[in-house]
């Protein structure tokens, strides 16, 4: 059912949530969506319509900025968004919960995980990019670009999907603040990261660190090797509702 959150600021957040209806023992699902995307993407409807087949619990929401929810795109950073994942978890869940991130929302669920360490059961990360700001997106500027970033306080480039992509200066500079592959990451839940191999935007490497650096032992790492940054396949889904079904078992 779609409803809306508001924010302290008075902004709203739109989500759409299942309450569980079977085994209350059974973590909640919360999907977290990658930069510029929203709730209406195919894995989040996938992972709601798997969810009421298993009867857990399940959130999908828009940031602020993205989709039907309020605020100007531009204006969002990672904190932001982190904030708005925290204010979620916070006010539409219950007990432990599994954390699903696609791309950004990989990022998200990692700043969450460390927020909330008694709320957050599990991670399960697709194509999981965090600290994207330094290490893909400001890379991958020209010197041009990175000045007009700089001066105008946004520039807008061409994405391999639908509309062009805008990063703004105050991304850049926030992202800066919460960035985690540079140490260890002080979460010991399991965690599981989904890659494709002919991922164009987010190197499989990326998985790798998170793995290397997050103190949990217990980390599986599945790369597909035909898939791509999208993960939304038919075989990609069916993947990624099997380490749904295997984390919620272990946990439960």
């Amino acid at each position: 059912m779609t409803n809306t959150l508001i924010r302290t600021d008075g902004t709203r957040l739109v989500y759409d949530r299942l309450k569980g209806q079977h085994d209350i023992s059974k973590p909640g699902l919360v999907f977290l969506c990658g930069f510029g995307s929203d709730k209406e993407g195919s894995k989040a409807l996938f992972l709601e319509e798997h969810a009421k087949k298993t009867g857990q619990s399940f959130v999908r929401f828009d940031y602020f900025g993205h989709g039907q929810s309020d605020g100007d795109f531009k204006d969002g950073t990672i904190s932001r968004w982190a904030e708005d994942t925290l204010a979620v978890i916070d006010a539409l869940t219950d007990g432990p919960q599994v954390l699903i991130g696609s791309s950004m929302g990989g990022w998200l669920m990692l700043l969450a995980a460390l927020a909330r360490k008694d709320r957050v059961a599990g991670l399960i990360g697709i194509a999981a990019a965090p600290d994207f700001t330094k290490r893909l997106q400001w890379t991958k500027l020209t010197a041009e670009q990175q000045q007009i970033c700089m001066e105008q306080g946004f520039v807008q480039v061409p994405s391999n999907y639908e509309d062009d992509y805008i990063f703004t200066r105050a991304l850049f500079e926030d992202g800066a603040q919460n960035l985690l592959l540079d140490g260890p990451i002080d979460l010991d839940i399991p965690i599981t990261l989904l890659h494709g191999q002919q991922d164009a935007d987010v190197p499989v490497e990326i998985s790798l660190e998170i793995a290397q650096q997050v103190h949990s032992q217990d980390v599986v790492i599945e790369l597909v090797k035909a898939a791509d940054h999208r993960f939304s396949g038919p075989g990609e889904l069916t993947r990624l509702a099997a380490a749904v079904d295997t984390m919620t078992e272990n946990l439960s």
